[in-house]
């Protein structure tokens, strides 16, 4: 969802996520190594995801419903996974010092970043993680040489960890880590989506988490592998008009500030009963929101920054069962209590709401490598501290059910006897009721079938293929119905590569979409890149990596975003482990 700058990006997965009006619906969740954050339903100013990428080893995304009962409640698009990184992924978890220094440079917009990493291990069981990064872009210019006014940015992102493993064989767990991000804008426009004129300001984003984690998972016990972290998270946004005097200085002059405490105690047990194994994985969690309350329209009386707590304590259970014939079964449940109370304008008020959601998912696998699967899943978005004005939302949780049906198929030795093929259809049904998170919705209803598909061969080529169709609709609060506004495009996303040993990765992607319910007409781009990693020699430990996005210069704009996308743009980053 747009992505010109740090304020106004997001994630949108099936229609749901980021919009163009709130930073987030609830129904999409953003989790750093445990920690849920940047899903606060703030007007206008964006998703509040401030982080880099230079902090993490990995990124998983879970589409739907009915894998998410372990991260909270009221998730209808998905879940976004980061895991940040550990020293021993630079020292290979051999004792010693290492440093890893990246540089990169964009040509759109003469874009500059630097991240520094530098790991230590000690001793094999200790281990220290150091990053910082820095980027500084000026604004681009889109496919038509046009300059794309206030898409200049220059945050910032560090990360420190520490991890230390002690017993016997290791079985005991503790790391802290912590990260923040920041950055600043001057006069820039309060809509970071540059939809609506409300007037500049001078804003300062900081974004702030700390978890501590302990892990005991004995070697010789399948029946205990405990986890028990607590994490804090605090997003502050200060804020102040360039112009003062305008209609709307309570909304410019607000400032937000709100902070999660979060404790979870899971375990994960592995046993057998009669020919079925069971993976079961059950806990619980307790949540602590705070948020300070903010700016009084002098005319309306109305709040900008709503505050108060909101309190939450969940227990949630999923068990995935081996059949042993060639079935798994996936049962997951979640029980969550809320009381929600509000700060200063709604000082007094209290809501207390409590919701069980679930799901099961299916699957069955033949021996030719055929897979069909299905799921059905139920979940509540229970109310936010956004909807205090609001009494009757503050009792009416948003409801929501999806059901799944799809199949995969991997083999190989399907053309020359060393090749692989893996592919995969699902066709999902989403129906979304008692809508609370956009004015004058009662009901979303969304449809789509995915496809995914690799080939790869020992030769080194390889192709990757992605495409989703879907139908999206929404219905009024007076019975109309039309596009639901927040659907994403139909699209296609086309990767063909060449791997030469080790060394090189060489491809061409091809991205086609459509641009929906905005009547801008369909568009396709194309991306190069190129990957080189020598393997020996004084370069050993580099990486260099060139890119074209957009090679062709296309103007275009996505179908979510409120600005054009970036020209064409050579990227050129290095990297070397020292």
């Amino acid at each position: 969802m747009n992505g010109s700058r740090p304020e106004g990006s997001g994630f949108n997965i099936r229609g749901f996520g980021a919009n163009g009006t709130y930073g987030t619906d609830q129904q999409v969740a953003i989790v750093i190594d445990g920690v849920t954050t940047g899903s606060e339903e703030i007007y206008r100013i964006g998703t509040q995801l401030f982080t880099d990428p230079s902090l993490y080893k990995s990124v998983s995304v879970i589409r739907g419903t009915v894998g998410t009962f372990e991260f909270g409640s009221g998730i209808v698009g998905g879940v976004v996974q980061f895991e940040t990184k550990d020293a021993s992924d630079f020292t290979g978890g051999e004792i010693g010092l290492r440093f890893r220094q990246t540089l990169g440079y964009s040509s759109n917009g003469e874009g500059y970043h630097s991240s520094s990493i530098l790991a230590w291990q000690p001793m094999e069981n200790f281990e220290v993680l150091l990053n910082y990064t820095k980027r500084d872009t000026d604004a681009y210019k889109d496919g038509n040489g046009n300059l794309v006014q206030y898409t200049a940015t220059e945050p910032y992102s560090g990360l420190a960890k520490i991890k230390y493993t002690f017993g016997d064989a290791n079985e005991h767990g503790l790391t802290f880590s912590y990260q923040k991000t920041a950055t600043d804008e001057f006069d820039a426009p309060y809509d970071a989506f540059n939809v609506v004129n409300f007037g500049n300001v001078n804003r300062q984003t900081e974004s702030e988490i700390a978890t501590l984690k302990y892990e005991y998972n004995p070697v010789d016990n399948d029946l205990i592998d405990l986890t028990v972290q607590y994490s804090y998270s605090d997003i502050y946004i200060e804020s102040e008009p360039t112009n003062p005097g305008g209609f709307a200085d309570y909304l410019l002059d607000g400032d937000h500030d709100y902070s999660i405490d979060k404790l979870t105690v899971k375990n994960a047990m592995f046993f057998q009963t009669g020919a079925a194994s069971h993976d079961l994985r059950f806990g619980v969690e307790w949540i602590s929101k705070n948020r300070l309350e903010s700016q009084i329209s002098p005319t309306s009386g109305s709040v900008s920054v709503p505050g108060g707590t909101d309190e939450r304590i969940a227990l949630f259970i999923v068990d995935d069962i081996d059949m042993g014939n060639n079935w798994t079964i996936s049962p997951a449940l979640r029980w969550e209590d809320q009381s929600i109370k509000g700060a200063a304008t709604y000082q007094g008020d209290r809501y207390d709401n409590s919701a069980l959601m679930g799901g099961i998912s299916a699957r069955y696998e033949f021996d030719s490598g055929l897979a069909v699967f299905a799921s059905a899943a139920y979940t509540e978005n229970l109310p936010i501290l956004d909807d205090l004005s609001n009494a009757s939302y503050m009792t009416q949780p948003e409801k929501s059910k999806t059901y799944e049906i799809g199949a995969s198929y991997a083999t190989s030795d399907v053309f020359t006897g060393d090749d692989s093929l893996q592919v995969k259809a699902n066709i999902f049904v989403t129906d979304l009721w008692d809508v609370t998170s956009y004015s004058g919705i009662r009901e979303v209803e969304s449809s789509g079938v995915e496809l995914e598909l690799t080939y790869a061969m020992a030769s080194g080529l390889y192709v990757d293929l992605n495409a989703a169709y879907g139908d999206y609709d929404s219905l009024s609060s007076t019975g109309v119905s039309a596009d639901w506004s927040n659907a994403p495009a139909n699209s296609a996303r086309l990767t063909l590569g060449k791997r030469i040993g080790e060394a090189w990765d060489l491809s061409w992607e091809q991205v086609v979409a459509e641009n929906g319910n905005k009547n801008l007409g369909g568009y396709g781009v194309s991306n190069l890149r190129a990957t080189y990693r020598p393997q020996s020699g004084v370069l050993e430990g580099t990486e260099v990596r060139l890119g074209i996005e957009n090679a062709f210069d296309r103007q275009y704009k996505p179908n979510l975003a409120t600005e054009y996308a970036t020209g064409r743009n050579f990227k050129l980053t290095l990297a070397k482990t020292f």
